[in-house]
């Protein structure tokens, strides 16, 4: 008997996490953090819905938070599989855990001291030490469209998704002794025509699929347009002398937008005197194993590697260093600021929100997805305050929402990657309930696919 079950971004958009039972064996397809309000994040405390200790072998699709967030606490729980990707995802997954980590414990010290205060301490959710533990159940590392022995009656095969750096849709191919089933999980798709990646591989034949739907309710405007609009953002902010805030996602969009940055500069659509900031000692991480991974590269974006650092330019400066990162709040103007997180829930970006988000003369400029609940959302929803390390902080600057810059696929580019292949049925997840989820199921029901949204932990008997 094969059974699917969704364990995670059920109905939502974050905590990715899928699992295949075929006989006694069991295989998960990520295992990603609840990101969003308080009433979201606690869910990620809660029981995985799973014995971890039962579990044959993990598949990472990429390494987004939402994605890998919470394979430490897999691990710890009693995880002793293996956990099979991509070198690049790998590598990079290895950044965001840790990085994670160190958040949660930071958090977990602050929460002590509210302790002190008559308040409820909260434990992290796992340690630098779990993660690093975490690390070990890695490998050997999956190369594209290589088939790949998973467990007994189980293969699978990586194919290039497009979304960032080693990211890969899965195709399970299953045989419980009686049946034979393939079954397809897009992870994130990327959106086609961007730079540095090659777009993402066509679904193949599967008899199921099991697909996002993050914009499965709309078309993104163009990556030319989005572009240009971010350029006039910054000077029209340098220009009455304030500063740009830009919350960046570590893994792939810091390294895109600074890539435009590049281009800017050096075409002349935006001043060359301004200063650079990126302030994330993850992305600075992961822009360094971006160099080291050619092979996920398209080639025009290769054959531009070989004339130059298509990441530099005048008055760059990455900041690791703590007290680096505080200098930054004295620059009252013509400073660009890349800082995670994208969602502003976490990480140096609250700092630099803090320090800009009153000042009328600064703006603050969102170039990704804004979870439900995040300090991103009520920022771009238009709130006249947030709440900002227990202070109140008046929104003052000019706010940018610009979605073309999106890493996800658009509802055009999901429904050309799924293509007209016949299919048993279509699982819908990873996207918000009312919008993407919805939106895809109305489309995809209107051309004859059978489609699904599955419950969280409800089993669904693959026939």
């Amino acid at each position: 008997m094969i059974i699917y079950s969704c364990h995670g971004a059920a109905k939502q958009v974050t905590g990715s996490c899928h699992l295949i039972t075929c006989n006694d064996r069991r295989v998960l397809i990520d295992c990603g953090l609840f990101q969003g309000g308080e009433e979201v994040e606690r869910a990620n405390a809660e029981p995985f819905g799973f014995d971890p200790a039962a579990i044959d072998a993990l598949l990472l699709t990429h390494a987004h938070l939402d994605h890998c967030g919470r394979i430490p606490l897999l691990v710890r729980r009693g995880f002793r599989g293996r956990i099979l990707t991509t070198a690049a995802t790998r590598e990079l997954a290895r950044v965001v855990m840790l990085d994670a980590a160190g958040l949660q414990e930071e958090d977990a010290r602050r929460s002590q001291r509210a302790n002190r205060r008559g308040e409820a301490a909260t434990p992290p959710l796992y340690t630098l030490d779990d993660a690093l533990h975490a690390l070990d159940f890695f490998g050997p590392d999956v190369v594209y469209n290589q088939t790949v022995p998973v467990a007994d009656g189980i293969t699978a095969r990586f194919l290039d998704a497009g979304h960032i750096l080693g990211s890969a849709s899965i195709l399970l191919d299953v045989d419980d002794g009686t049946l034979h089933r393939s079954l397809l999980f897009s992870g994130d798709l990327g959106n086609p025509g961007r730079p540095m990646l090659r777009d993402p591989v066509p679904a193949p034949a599967a008899d199921y699929v099991v697909m996002e739907t993050t914009y499965g309710d709309r078309p993104h405007r163009s990556v030319r347009d989005s572009i240009e609009e971010m350029y006039r953002a910054i000077r029209h902010t340098v220009n009455r002398r304030g500063n740009v805030v830009i919350p960046t996602f570590a893994l792939e969009r810091t390294q895109e937008i600074l890539y435009y940055l590049h281009q800017g500069i050096r075409d002349g659509a935006i001043p060359a005197h301004m200063r650079v900031f990126l302030d994330s000692p993850m992305a600075i991480s992961a822009t360094e194993i971006f160099r080291r991974h050619p092979e996920c590269f398209d080639d025009a974006f290769l054959a531009e590697l070989r004339h130059g650092d298509p990441f530099a330019m005048p008055g760059l400066h990455f900041t690791r260093d703590t007290s680096e990162s505080m200098a930054i709040n004295s620059i009252e103007d013509g400073a660009v600021i890349l800082a995670g997180s994208g969602m502003c829930n976490g990480g140096r970006v609250r700092h630099h929100l803090k320090h800009n988000l009153w000042r009328d003369r600064s703006s603050v400029v969102f170039v990704g997805y804004a979870a439900q609940g995040t300090l991103a959302r009520r920022i771009v929803d238009g709130a006249a305050t947030v709440r900002i390390f227990n202070e109140e902080i008046v929104v003052r600057a000019q706010v940018w929402t610009i979605n073309g810059f999106s890493a996800h696929a658009d509802q055009p580019a999901l429904l050309a990657w799924l293509g007209d292949a016949p299919r048993r049925k279509v699982l819908l997840v990873h996207g918000e309930y009312e919008r993407g989820m919805q939106a895809m199921r109305d489309c995809l029901t209107t051309r004859g696919v059978s489609c699904q949204l599955p419950g969280l932990h409800e089993p669904i008997k693959i026939g």
